[in-house]
């Protein structure tokens, strides 16, 4: 048995868990100017819990307010929080649901996950690593690339950006 199934099928870690923004952020990298430039950025205002069940289970939310972007810029920023990307006054929450988490090795889980950005929800499976830390917290990072189009993030001046972006979470929980 893993430490991750341990860690499921201990009755004292089901319960509610509460995410940390403290110690928690949600990044994205994409490419502009044709991907000659590179663009960083973190969503400031997240929030979100999970829970365990007595069996083993586990699903959670995390919710991210689409205007805490971040770039750096802040004309970027606004333009990010236009409808032309996230639309932000219209759709304020991004947000991915667990419905399914299933361990896959050593601190390696597979989760199944719906990501709803603009009002569309997707399925976006994520391979995460999750670490049981020493202070009694659950580490969870995870990494994908989506394609935003498909959530209807859409502006795209010129053709200057890719249709990909790289999602980056790394989680931080507390038992509530």
């Amino acid at each position: 048995m893993t430490a991750l199934q341990s860690l499921l099928a201990d009755p004292a870690t089901a319960g509610v868990w509460n995410l940390v923004p403290a110690r928690s952020s949600v990044r994205f990298r994409n490419k502009t100017l044709w991907g000659l430039v590179p663009v960083n950025g973190e969503f400031t205002d997240v929030s979100g819990d999970g829970q365990i069940t007595a069996k083993g289970a586990v699903f959670g939310r995390v919710d991210v307010r689409a205007a805490s972007v971040k770039t750096g810029i802040k004309k970027r920023d606004e333009h990010l929080c236009s409808p032309d990307f996230f639309d932000a006054d219209a759709h304020p929450e991004i947000s991915v649901v667990v419905t399914d988490v299933t361990p896959t090795g050593e601190g390696t889980a597979d989760l199944r996950t719906e990501l709803t950005v603009r009002g569309i929800t997707r399925p976006v499976p994520l391979s995460a690593t999750i670490e049981h830390a020493g202070d009694g917290t659950v580490r969870i990072s995870t990494q994908t690339t989506v394609d935003r189009t498909a959530f209807g993030v859409s502006g795209n001046m010129a053709g200057m950006m890719p249709t990909t972006t790289t999602l980056i979470a790394d989680l931080v929980f507390a038992k509530g």
